[in-house]
């Protein structure tokens, strides 16, 4: 765990070798996470966004018969589970002013998850209190997942983050 210099986070690093492995990781981030979380991903096209929020539905219980797709062109996907689950895709968001349009804002009030692709396109001052994810490609299958976070109660999640790291993927076939 390490602390960055422009704000007070703290960040864990760790690489998948598999998109089961990134799903696999999302659940069990599903799994650990309370009400009011919200998750800001980034990283390039393909680099296992939708992938990890796929295990993170799995993680909240959302059914099994609900496939779990980016929200490209509907910008905002809803999903039941122990905790409701809105999967939001800014990629064609232009202007920010189209977050107020599409409903963002509501979203994030309330007793949900929300899990954000680009959310870089806006910054982190508009998402409250989010635990940053980012993707990075490393090559075909593997990516480097950056998890940090900035609030003292979301230190525990990153604890289980590096548990994960040691239990899954050094015993992982």
């Amino acid at each position: 765990m390490t602390s960055g210099s422009q704000t007070s986070s703290f960040k864990h690093q760790i690489s998948t070798h598999s998109v089961e492995v990134t799903k696999t990781l999302g659940k069990s981030i599903g799994m650990w996470i309370t009400s009011g979380t919200v998750l800001a991903l980034s990283g390039d096209l393909g680099s296992g966004k939708t992938s990890f929020v796929q295990g993170l539905a799995r993680g909240l219980e959302v059914p099994d018969h609900y496939y779990i797709t980016s929200p490209s062109y509907t910008l905002i996907n809803e999903y039941p589970g122990r905790l409701p689950l809105f999967h939001v895709d800014l990629y064609r968001i232009s202007d920010i002013l189209e977050l107020e349009d599409i409903g963002f804002y509501e979203r994030l009030d309330g007793h949900v998850v929300v899990a954000v692709e680009w959310a870089d396109r806006i910054g982190n001052g508009l998402l409250p209190a989010p635990i940053n994810i980012h993707f990075e490609i490393t090559s075909d299958e593997t990516r480097k997942i950056t998890i940090a976070v900035n609030e003292f109660n979301d230190l525990n999640l990153l604890k289980k983050f590096e548990s994960f790291e040691k239990t899954v993927l050094y015993h992982s076939p």
